[in-house]
């Protein structure tokens, strides 16, 4: 197998004395996981940091075999590593995509929605211009594993139109007058997933209540609940930081 493409560094593994086996979203050839030599010198550290785009070929003799990789730079974000609210945010992106994607499937909707996430993080790094491109985000992430919510209809009426709510059981959404009996037991709805317009503080911090929600209950297995703690610290500092 040989494959030369851009990537994303997504996360790293530290592996033998100076390698690491590094995980790179690609866009037609889905997540690749390859070891890279020397991935914790000098010279490769900046290089394979999280939220970077690089230049990546791939070698392995056998499809089942890990590949070998070399990397080169195309794009850091490393600057934005000194910035709480955006690191945490690219911390958070990457480590789910690399945990709960299976390797070497091609998901090219996921790609781009990634790369346009962290451009959008990198153009304004306040939460006020990325944090509906990252609930946005997460909801792709559900559908292309099998997990889409029902945002379209309301689960009981079918009526189109006045939907403020999630079911937390079904992931359908749910009208006002039909969610009125259930309230505290549904999941907010925000208006920006329904229109498209401006979503503001309040609507960010709900999408990812929303989204927090099925992504704990069918993606974050026991296996990966550490990266939750990468969500646990994104939503703590979007709180503070847009949500008083």
């Amino acid at each position: 197998m040989r494959l030369t493409t851009p990537a994303i560094v997504l996360a790293l593994r530290n592996h033998g004395e100076h390698g690491a086996v590094v995980r790179l979203m690609t866009p037609r050839d889905g997540l690749q996981a390859a070891y890279v030599r020397g991935a914790r010198g000098r010279r490769m550290r900046p290089v394979l940091i999280p939220g970077n785009l690089v230049e990546a070929r791939l070698a392995a003799r056998t499809e089942a075999q890990l590949a070998h990789a070399e990397v080169e730079l195309t794009h850091s974000r490393a600057p934005l590593l000194r910035e709480p609210l955006p690191a945490v945010a690219i911390e958070w992106a990457t480590a789910l995509t690399a945990t709960v994607l299976p390797e070497r499937q091609p998901y090219s909707r996921l790609y781009e929605a990634l790369d346009g996430l962290l451009a959008a993080i990198e153009a304004a790094p306040a939460a006020s211009g990325w944090g509906a491109a990252l609930v946005r985000y997460e909801l792709l992430l559900l559908a292309e594993l099998g997990f889409g919510l029902d945002l379209d209809s309301c689960a009981v009426s079918g009526a189109a139109r006045d939907l403020v709510a999630v079911s937390p059981r079904s992931g359908r959404a749910v009208s006002a007058a039909e969610a009125e009996p259930y309230a505290g037991k549904l999941l907010p709805l925000p208006p920006f997933l329904r229109t498209g317009g401006m979503a503001g503080p309040a609507d960010i911090l709900a999408g990812l209540t929303l989204t927090g929600h099925f992504l704990m209950r069918d993606l974050i297995t026991d296996r990966a609940l550490p990266v939750a703690d990468a969500r646990a610290r994104l939503v703590e500092r979007l709180t503070r930081a847009i949500g008083g």
